[in-house]
């Protein structure tokens, strides 16, 4: 998948323009590699298009052991967005990878991370 289309996509799902996506989704890779092992984020990155996947292959060895809280600061901080605009955004880039990674392979990494950080990437259940 193209760098464009997976950025594309991630516009659509968080509601937020294409130009602010680009930021948004760096954002949520880095601070995803921060919180996987490195061989993990690493078998994720050939998944990704060549722009973003040297985000996930460059990632430490050790995790660092943060939750819900520190991943939205984090993602915030670095988008220049505020914190309901970086849930929705990890949401979206999340439901993105996991499409395009495939189940296994995403669950495989995911399941480095705590319950409240894995609901980020399952869809919200729909309103009546």
């Amino acid at each position: 998948m193209a760098e464009l289309a997976f950025v594309d996509k991630v516009a659509a799902r968080a509601g937020v323009p294409p130009e602010q996506a680009r930021p948004l989704t760096e954002a949520v890779l880095r601070t995803l590699t921060e919180r996987l092992s490195g061989g993990e984020a690493a078998a994720l990155a050939p998944h990704l298009a060549a722009e973003l996947s040297p985000l996930l292959a460059e990632a430490p060895e050790a995790p660092e052991p943060f939750g819900y809280d520190e991943f939205l600061r984090r993602v915030a901080e670095r988008a220049g967005i505020d914190r309901p605009t970086a849930e929705r955004g990890s949401r979206a880039v999340l439901q993105t990878m996991h499409r395009v990674v495939g189940h296994r392979e995403f669950e495989d990494a995911l399941s480095q991370l705590p319950a409240d950080l894995k609901e980020l990437a399952q869809p919200l259940p729909q309103g009546p």
